[in-house]
């Protein structure tokens, strides 16, 4: 190994020692190892306003999110919308937080996705490989997490955003604030980053495997299967040719195909529509209760977006979505939850985090 910084290296690692031919007086590193670093949208500490502020201030001012020039949105934001939103996004968190363990549930599920994960690339790789997660957006912040890596003794990290579909606002933001750790590093790791896998078939099989068991434990089966994901302003596919909407419809599809279903069965929506121009259509919260007015009154809706349920599925699809279609006369509403930390999803994120480990293990 050459040279790094003794004081970002955890010299007190039970693997730590002196290179190979080094002066005696050299400091003890720890050895090679390959970092994980799985990373997810990200969650406020608590639901307070100060926490919410903070949460949606760093959330609302990253420019992959809201392209508005910064002398026009930042008044706007800290201003006005700071001002009331967090008291808004801290009562619907509040409804779904794990006062348990005191954390949000997305939090709560990454932590049991890095662990089945953390077990299933030691079973085959020993201690070779450290598995982190971070969070764009809160804590643990990526930084942090990409220092403590490095001081751990990875010389290789793999960087893995937890977005099925790639969008500037998800997959590359995150990309974005892993490259900003890594200016910090005097010797940075060699990296690489997980493309999206919107149609990797053990993705799309985990997918249909969750659709026929939520579907076989109601009476009633649902008229069709709303695919919601989380919406973009649509000027950022026309202007900037964001493969966002293009991979949404493709896992549909390919869904779709692996169900044996027809075109009546299924279909995309999108939803979260935040501001005053137009979002990728049809919004979800619309189409629910245009299906419910069409005479289907039983659906049930899944966000094939998501890796693990958050803020946007148990509040706002469970809730405001189902209410909106109950409103319009709807019946029967069937949330099939994300696939979170079941085991077939885990065994899809292994394949993409092995296949993209080739040649560094």
């Amino acid at each position: 190994m050459g040279q790094m910084k003794p004081s970002r290296l955890n010299t007190d690692a039970a693997d730590a020692t002196c290179p190979a031919h080094a002066p005696k007086d050299h400091a003890k590193i720890p050895s090679e190892k390959i970092g994980v670093l799985l990373s997810n949208l990200g969650t406020p500490d608590a639901t307070d306003y100060w926490s919410m502020r903070r949460y949606l201030s760093e959330f609302l001012s990253d420019k992959r999110v809201i392209d508005y020039p910064r002398w026009k949105w930042q008044p706007i934001l800290q201003g006005i919308v700071l001002s009331i939103r967090p008291f808004k996004s801290g009562a619907a968190y509040k409804t779904i937080w794990n006062n348990e363990a005191n954390e949000s549930p997305l939090m709560t599920i990454t932590k049991d996705q890095v662990a089945a994960i953390e077990k299933g690339l030691k079973t085959e790789f020993g201690d070779r490989i450290m598995v982190e997660y971070c969070m764009r957006y809160g804590n643990p912040s990526t930084k942090s997490k990409v220092e403590k890596l490095v001081a751990e003794g990875c010389t290789k990290i793999l960087f893995f955003p937890l977005y099925p579909q790639y969008a500037g606002a998800t997959t590359a933001t995150a990309n974005d604030e892993f490259f900003r750790a890594l200016m910090d590093e005097n010797w940075q790791p060699a990296s690489r980053t997980v493309p999206p896998y919107f149609d990797d078939p053990a993705y799309v099989e985990a997918l249909a495997q969750s659709v026929e068991r939520a579907y076989a434990a109601v009476e009633k089966k649902p008229d069709i299967l709303i695919c919601s994901y989380h919406g973009l302003p649509e000027r950022y596919l026309k202007e900037g040719g964001d493969p966002y909407h293009c991979q949404c419809q493709k896992t549909t599809r390919l869904l779709k195909e692996r169900l044996g279903w027809d075109d009546t069965q299924i279909m995309t929506t999108f939803q979260s529509k935040f501001g005053p121009e137009e979002w990728l259509q049809p919004y979800t919260v619309e189409e629910v209760a245009r299906q419910a007015e069409k005479g289907n009154k039983s659906i049930a809706v899944c966000a094939p977006a998501f890796s693990a349920d958050c803020i946007e599925t148990l509040e706002e699809i469970n809730e405001e979505i189902k209410e909106s279609f109950e409103h319009a006369g709807g019946e029967d509403f069937l949330y099939i939850p994300c696939l979170n930390a079941d085991p077939l999803h885990i065994e899809a994120l292994l394949g993409q985090i092995k296949r993209n480990l080739s040649g560094w293990v």
